[in-house]
């Protein structure tokens, strides 16, 4: 299936590839969107990713609706292959302990598995980043074991703390900023996953692949107070 082009409002034209999430469609949204990143089409101010789409926002005084989706659809016709060869995965440490895994009793009854088995299970895969939003680098995850779904809290509560990792139905994600939300919290990482004075505020993008590593309370602590704190990221032949 080709993909359709739509325009959204006067200065937004939107490619929907298909109308399903998965990551083999995920994988094109991220193609043209890293071929628009590394060579910028003249009148373009704006790309924004979604699960099966990508909106591209542009001046209409600078390039029409028209001569855009020409360009788009030259864009298109490039190879994926060298998107496919390889995969960046950021380990993202998290501490399961008590203290910070809120909700993980309500995910251990909900699935009847001990703390041991919630933590290997979610920190055993890697979970490919369909999409940021939301939040700043809040990233939406694909990839949640069955085992670990597990419905959102009743009643959401008016503020998760920063760096909180919960789970939310079939998705698993993180908090990068202190937010009000639903998700379970099982976990916190002790990395600051959002931060306007780096020069890259957000570590990783759409198309990368996120793996939750356990660490100890003092290992917490140790990360949490080191400011230049990043994840390791691995490259991994697909």
């Amino acid at each position: 299936m080709l993909p359709v082009f739509k325009q959204s409002g006067d200065h937004a034209l939107t490619v929907y590839f298909e109308n399903e999430i998965s990551p083999e469609i995920n994988a094109q949204v991220c193609s043209l969107y890293d071929s628009l990143q590394k060579k910028e089409i003249k009148g373009v101010t704006e790309l924004l990713p979604t699960f099966n789409a990508l909106t591209v926002f542009y001046d209409p005084f600078k390039i029409s609706s028209k001569s855009l989706e020409k360009k788009l659809t030259k864009r298109l016709g490039s190879s994926t292959e060298d998107k496919q060869k390889a995969k960046r995965v950021f380990i993202i440490p998290v501490c399961y302990d008590e203290e910070f895994a809120l909700d993980i009793d309500n995910v251990c009854r909900h699935n009847s598995l001990t703390r041991d088995e919630v933590v290997r299970i979610h920190s055993s895969q890697d979970y490919l980043i369909y999409m940021l939003g939301f939040l700043p680098g809040f990233a939406y995850l694909g990839g949640l074991d069955e085992r670990l779904h597990t419905p959102r809290l009743k009643s959401p509560r008016t503020e998760i703390p920063a760096g909180s990792v919960g789970i939310g139905g079939n998705q698993t994600g993180m908090y990068p900023l202190a937010s009000p939300g639903g998700w379970q919290i099982i976990g916190k990482t002790p990395l600051k996953l959002f931060d306007v004075q780096r020069e890259n505020p957000i570590f990783y993008n759409a198309g990368d692949y996120i793996r939750f590593k356990p660490i100890s309370k003092e290992e917490f602590y140790v990360i949490e107070s080191d400011i230049n704190a990043q994840p390791e990221i691995e490259e991994v032949q697909l």
